[in-house]
């Protein structure tokens, strides 16, 4: 089982929408049972609070579930027990490193680090842009390239 956690900062836009759209990937794929997925925020502010409107919106218009989604903080336990930790940007990554005292955790990466054509390295957060189009754009380039990562990297076919 390969454990994928995205994170970002409050677990409202981009964390989530990055979990539901990963799980509409790996459905596709026919891979659910060899995924466990999730995602968290290194904030604490929306705790037990569904997706931003902004995100469900455009699940929605991408067809893409939302059912279970509630915001959640990130935890040391999280940080030993998933085998990908994905941020949204330098930001959360830095954020990690401070929850865990490691510098430079193997495990953890941001998303856009698996694309090679895009220009951007960080997801920019939709709650300060009001921009979810490009953020569903960007994870939908950054979720395909870390699927590709990992079957390669854990032999999966």
């Amino acid at each position: 089982m390969v454990k994928v956690l995205f994170v970002c900062l409050g677990n409202i836009c981009r964390s989530p929408m990055a979990e539901a759209m990963f799980r509409h990937l790996i459905k596709q794929e026919g891979l659910e049972k060899q995924f466990q997925i999730d995602s968290a925020g290194t904030g604490d502010w929306h705790i037990g609070n569904p997706p931003h409107q902004g995100t469900l919106d455009i699940l929605k218009k991408y067809q893409v579930s939302s059912d279970g989604l509630f915001a959640r903080q990130i935890t040391l336990q999280d940080m030993e027990q998933f085998d990908y930790i994905i941020a949204m940007d330098e930001s959360n990554v830095q954020n990690m490193y401070k929850l865990s005292g490691k510098q430079g955790d193997p495990k953890t990466f941001r998303l856009l680090d698996f694309t090679k054509e895009l220009p951007v390295r960080d997801v920019p957060d939709p709650y300060f842009t009001g921009d979810f189009e490009e953020t569903y754009d960007l994870l939908t380039q950054g979720l395909k390239a870390l699927l590709a990562h990992i079957k390669q990297e854990q032999g999966i076919s």
